[in-house]
């Protein structure tokens, strides 16, 4: 049957194309593979031997070389750079292959889980199969991925080919401290085919890293916009307002509830207490401690409400945050400098300014 074709393809049908494997090779003959040593001019007896230049010499091919690159073996692309792109990302080279540094950017987030979700995503949105995966032992194995371009379109018959087929394996390894890792990757099975037949290609090693450092890279770049919408939605998350609670009890002194996890309750009373006018002498997070000092009990303090005598002096206090059973939920106690409970009526009096500053929505930067 006639094939259908638009006028584009005509004219791609009549131009030339070139394979990929064309693409990887020089243009022109490579019959210098085949080319003789020959030997230096023979001079006769009485003469002198000519000055030679070492110009246009070629140096001595080392041990480790692989002779059998030359001509139509030889891949005369230029390589490829590894692109860490994703915000706490850079590389690790070494002779073997090339490794990913990946930090965390959440110290609430599992690093080693948010790679695989990363590599998991990636391979699904570009339905990539994955033939084995193992979180254990920090490994995720493609099925085939297949790329086809047709090379020579012909209306009365099927087109020419040209079959790429490939699988690769992730391998991810994270710190026992978790807050670091990597990421390298082996091209595990590599074929080419034209027209259905097997192009029997000899990849070099440089082959090998263009084909693991493209792949490669696509991955992190995926892992960039997933971060970059983390980092985001985490500054929403944090520019929100903390709901704060007085809390009075006859049995216990007065303290404020927070209706937030520990890391954000802290976060925000570091932006928070120089607004309220206390200077943050020190802090101590592992202790969820504030050290903190109010300069004058007037003007500022006082202007909140009038000429109302306050009970709250200048000096230094301490503040002080403890987790409760409720994650979500931050308890916040205000001592003096000797780490005695103030009054209920300071703490009350502190909570009416506190609790709105806490509250308030912040633009998100």
């Amino acid at each position: 049957m006639l094939k259908k074709v638009t006028p584009l393809l005509l004219v791609a049908a009549v131009s030339a194309c070139s394979t990929p494997l064309d693409r990887r090779q020089a243009n022109g003959s490579d019959e210098f593979v085949n080319a003789e040593s020959i030997p230096l001019l023979t001079i006769p007896e009485g003469l002198n031997t000519p000055t030679y230049s070492k110009e246009y010499d070629i140096p001595a091919v080392g041990k480790d070389v692989n002779k059998q690159l030359v001509g139509k073996n030889l891949d005369i692309r230029a390589p490829l750079q590894v692109l860490p792109m994703a915000e706490g990302t850079h590389i690790e080279e070494s002779s073997d292959n090339i490794r990913v540094v990946i930090e965390s950017i959440e110290s609430t987030t599992d690093l080693k889980q948010e790679i695989f979700d990363v590599i998991d995503g990636y391979l699904a949105k570009n339905n990539i199969a994955i033939r084995n995966e193992d979180y254990d032992a920090g490994f995720i194995e493609t099925d085939w991925i297949e790329n086809d371009e047709i090379i020579e379109s012909n209306w009365w018959s099927s087109d020419k080919v040209y079959q790429l087929r490939q699988r690769y394996r992730y391998q991810v390894d994270v710190k026992p401290h978790g807050r670091s890792g990597f990421v390298s990757i082996d091209l595990v099975e590599h074929q080419e085919f034209y027209d259905d037949k097997d192009q029997q290609i000899l990849l070099s090693g440089e082959d090998k890293r263009r084909y693991t450092t493209d792949m490669l890279n696509n991955a992190i770049a995926y892992m960039s916009i997933k971060r970059d919408q983390a980092i985001r939605a985490a500054r929403i998350q944090k520019s929100l307002g903390i709901k704060v609670d007085l809390m009075t009890n006859p049995t216990e002194p007065a303290y404020w509830l927070a209706d937030a996890n520990f890391n954000s309750v802290w976060d925000r009373l570091r932006i928070v207490l120089p607004e309220m006018g206390f200077d943050v002498v020190d802090m101590n997070k592992s202790e969820g401690l504030f050290y903190i000092n109010l300069q004058e009990s007037g003007g500022f303090w006082s202007s909140l409400w009038s000429e109302e005598k306050l009970s709250l002096k200048k000096g230094s206090y301490r503040l002080m945050l403890k987790e409760t059973d409720n994650v979500d939920q931050t308890k916040i106690l205000l001592h003096d400098l000797e780490d005695k409970p103030l009054s209920d009526e300071s703490v009350t009096e502190v909570y009416n300014i506190i609790s709105d500053l806490m509250q308030e929505d912040r633009k998100v930067r």
